[in-house]
């Protein structure tokens, strides 16, 4: 081979050595990049047990664990055994990063909803993430862009605090959670994301199911979504049924379907629930249930057991007259009264002849 030859084989060698470089360690670059944006992302309340590469550019997470703020209910936001990282390689020829699946084992979520009816999630991840977005100029760090196409959640648990229903705040929990969410766009979050969520609703006498499905946009607070409770206690749901005066409930179960969709702020959910097997604790003679008098609700639970009331709620979540919970006590108070063929003015009236009839008037 001559000179010459021998220098267009080495020139001719270049590229290729450069596309075998791409190839071996390309998956490696992907996840190095991977490692920094995820550190990036979780803030400085997060830990990590470890982290590992696979050949594919996968990054594994293991004992991830975000630790909540002072003054949040649970001692995390957010705890899990292992976390599957699956980076989309097409990210490093440029653009947002992209994140092709999350796959999230043995995971533990809080949640709570304030005593104005605000839902938190994350707050280390969603709420001071947006904040830096919307506020560049006081951060000097800029919020790094990351897409995730789908994020499933096996063997899960969520924690919900209610602070709008009573104090201490009321604490409902789901187990055995499975779940799929996804695109997500941070920071912006202003993509809809498809949920299909799954799981046992825990009570103190007896578990139900959940499941939710449908679309929500983070950013917008728009949604469309069909929630579905079967066989739940309704022992745990009570104080979004029941005033603080009104007699408590013994055992029974709730079905409950809902199909909740908001616009521009504007709530609409219409809904039937389903009360069984209800029994009620002992109270006066003016004692109710959900508005309605305690001895009408029982007469029509003898029948078959079952009570079956349709409702709808609406109202603009953005004003600070709407309440969710009295909006909802006050529906089941009217559905009950028509199912069971009694108006509202005829209840008032009927309680009204019945305190007369106590002082002998």
């Amino acid at each position: 081979m001559t000179r010459g030859h021998r220098r267009f084989a080495v020139l001719a060698s270049i590229p290729l050595a450069a596309l075998l470089l791409l190839l071996v360690a390309g998956p490696y670059l992907a996840a190095w990049q991977l490692q920094t944006r995820i550190e990036a992302a979780l803030g400085p309340r997060a830990t990590l047990g470890g982290i590992s590469i696979g050949w594919s550019g996968s990054v594994e997470l293991r004992e991830l664990r975000i630790q909540a703020a002072p003054g949040w209910p649970a001692e995390d936001e957010l705890r899990a055994n292992r976390v599957h990282i699956r980076p989309d390689l097409r990210s490093l020829l440029g653009g947002p990063w992209r994140i092709a699946s999350v796959s999230v084992e043995g995971g533990f979520v809080s949640a709570q909803r304030g005593r104005d009816g605000r839902l938190r999630l994350l707050p280390a991840l969603l709420d001071e993430r947006a904040g830096r977005a919307q506020a560049p100029s006081e951060d000097p760090t800029p919020v790094p862009a990351i897409e995730i196409d789908e994020i499933s959640i096996i063997d899960g648990g969520l924690a919900f605090f209610d602070h709008s229903v009573r104090r201490p705040a009321l604490q409902l929990r789901i187990e055995q959670l499975a779940a799929k969410l996804g695109p997500l766009s941070l920071p912006a979050l202003d993509d809809a994301v498809q949920i299909e969520l799954g799981g046992v609703f825990k009570g103190p006498q007896r578990d139900g199911r959940i499941e939710i499905k449908g679309l929500y946009t983070p950013s917008s607070h728009d949604a469309d979504l069909r929630a579905r409770f079967s066989d739940v206690d309704l022992l745990a749901l009570q104080p979004y049924l029941l005033k603080v005066a009104e007699a408590g409930v013994r055992r029974g179960t709730l079905d409950l379907v809902v199909h909740a969709t908001v616009v521009g702020e504007r709530l609409r959910a219409p809904g039937t629930l389903t009360l069984t097997n209800l029994e009620l604790a002992s109270g006066g003679p003016l004692a109710t249930f959900a508005g309605v008098p305690r001895q009408a609700v029982l007469a029509a639970m003898t029948r078959d057991g079952r009570l079956e009331v349709r409702f709808t709620l609406e109202g603009r979540l953005d004003d600070p007259a709407f309440s969710l919970n009295e909006n909802l006590a006050t529906k089941l108070a009217s559905g009950l009264a028509e199912t069971l063929g009694v108006s509202v003015s005829g209840v008032v009236k009927g309680l009204g002849g019945l305190v007369k009839g106590l002082f002998g008037r």
